[in-house]
């Protein structure tokens, strides 16, 4: 039962995005309970264009973690010429890692 509402928030959430999306890269977030994952995927090729885990970035906190990674991965699809996405947050909310994770994109230089 739990499994099922879960696939459905998540599969709700990813619905919107792709009708927000148009030509964009999506931003999707994975979270654990141990660590935070985010890669930029182009759905139109089915590549991952830039990607930043938490497992190699370890800096204080679970929030201060996720954000490392939000920085991280924003200089990595800057560098290969990223600047607009549409950010997927999956089944989770957008609060606490999540939220560090996309504010730290944005400063990092991420439009969306």
């Amino acid at each position: 039962m739990a499994a099922q509402t879960t696939i459905r928030r998540k599969l709700r959430a990813r619905r919107k995005v792709r009708v927000a999306a148009g030509e964009r890269p999506r931003l999707s977030v994975f979270r654990s309970s141990k660590h935070i994952y985010a890669q930029i995927i182009d759905d139109a090729s089915g590549t991952t264009l830039a990607s930043a885990s938490s497992s190699v970035l370890k800096t204080g906190t679970k929030t201060d973690t996720a954000a490392a990674v939000g920085k991280a991965l924003a200089e990595a699809a800057t560098a290969k010429g990223v600047k607009q996405v549409v950010f997927d947050r999956g089944q989770y909310r957008y609060h606490g890692r999540v939220k560090a994770l996309a504010d730290a994109a944005r400063e990092g230089g991420l439009d969306f």
